[in-house]
């Protein structure tokens, strides 16, 4: 299964859609957000272009696709207005030009993102042309033209001219894999050597976990080597990716999905044949891996790798302390039990029910994810599960520019 058979996230803006479940990435994007800004700050400052190209890799659909973005332009043009430097404050003499691409597979629900253009443009006191935009700072309001536009396609493959863009960024998107890796089907007997699991976990033989890592390692080998060609001297990439402490680590929400597929297999409604052979094309790596891919590939300079965790509901935690300070709501432990994990559940559901869809029909969907739900109870009750990130900063090696 290629990336481009993969379906994106769930689009539209409905209840299920990824739009409306995509809360806990905001959490990890405001995480990072400090990085993204000096990254973008030290880019410019050093090159001070007419054009400020970003784009947004693997961009989905929903309020987080531009948040990076609107930040950047607010960083950038804070720095400007608020520095003593001439040559930087010539910068301001014009009004500032900005390109943001978003970028995802062909099938991303591009039309739903630019039917909400307005609200990013009024973030910035929108002008008349829907592309001229104001930035407000504590000496004089400044106006930039920023231009928005889709870059449909894989990121594993070549998205932009040579020496075209300025900073690359990409949030929860690099996990992703191009294909399920190949080896997971014996050979000699056909069968699945995951056997009903959907991804790495504790029963999983040796041959599983290498086939995993060796695609991610072909993958992100890929992945640096385009963006090596597209970046100009001297930019930056900022990339964000669900990964682990150790390798192998079956510690995946991903186990626990699999249980309530297989617990539907022992009870008849789904048939074993489907769950036998299917698994995720997802790798979350360890940041010793990350590390030696991007010096094998050497075209970049690591600047930065940290990890971070993010609990299962950090989302549905903050909008809960919201309520809470509206209402002065006190005791949540029977009201938290079942929507804490229905929260996790929509999250997961909005990004994987496509993909799940096509496998094993349609009409199984609600009763796989009411079983879900209660899997992540039972499982949060015993533990608390998190997500660990890692965020990296590289910057483009002058051997390879």
């Amino acid at each position: 299964m290629k990336d481009e058979q993969v379906l994106p996230m769930k689009g539209g803006v409905g209840n299920g859609s990824y739009a409306e479940n995509s809360s806990m990435e905001n959490v990890v994007i405001s995480k990072v957000r400090g990085i993204v800004e000096e990254g973008a700050l030290e880019v410019y400052g050093n090159i001070l272009p007419d054009c400020m190209r970003i784009a947004e890799l693997g961009c989905s659909v929903g309020p987080n696709c531009l948040a990076m973005p609107s930040y950047i332009l607010e960083a950038i043009m804070s720095s400007l207005i608020s520095s003593d430097h001439e040559h930087i404050k010539k910068k301001l003499i014009e009004p500032l030009t900005f390109q943001v691409f978003l970028n995802d597979l062909l099938g991303n629900d591009f039309n739903t993102i630019f039917q909400s253009l307005s609200s990013f443009y009024e973030r910035f006191d929108n002008n008349n042309n829907n592309k001229e935009i104001i930035i407000k700072g504590d000496k004089f309001d400044h106006p930039c033209s920023c231009f928005v536009m889709a870059m449909p396609g894989s990121f594993y493959g070549r998205l932009f001219p040579n020496n075209f863009i300025h900073l690359f960024h990409s949030s929860y998107s690099l996990h992703w894999l191009s294909k399920v890796p190949r080896g997971l089907i014996s050979l000699e007997t056909g069968e699945g050597h995951n056997k009903r699991n959907i991804y790495i976990t504790k029963t999983s033989p040796d041959v599983v976990a290498k086939a995993y890592l060796t695609q991610f390692q072909q993958d992100f080998t890929t992945f640096l080597r385009f963006r090596s060609q597209e970046i100009v001297s001297g930019g930056c990439m900022v990339l964000t990716m669900m990964g682990s402490i150790i390798s192998n680590d079956p510690k995946h929400k991903m186990e626990i999905l699999g249980r309530a597929l297989d617990d539907m297999v022992s009870q008849g409604i789904i048939e074993a044949k489907c769950l036998a052979n299917f698994n995720i094309p997802v790798y979350c790596p360890t940041a010793k891996e990350v590390r030696e891919v991007i010096e094998e590939e050497g075209s970049f300079e690591l600047r930065k790798l940290e990890a971070f965790q993010v609990d299962w509901d950090a989302g549905f935690i903050e909008e809960k302390e919201k309520i809470n300070n509206n209402n002065n709501i006190n005791d949540w432990d029977d009201i938290d039990k079942y929507n804490r994990g229905k929260y996790i559940s929509d999250y997961i559901r909005a990004i994987f029910e496509p993909m799940l869809e096509k496998q094993f029909g349609k009409t199984v969907m609600d009763d796989l994810f009411e079983r879900f739900t209660h899997r992540i109870i039972e499982s949060m009750a015993n533990e608390n599960w998190h997500y660990i990130n890692l965020v990296m900063s590289l910057t483009k090696n002058q051997l390879s520019a």
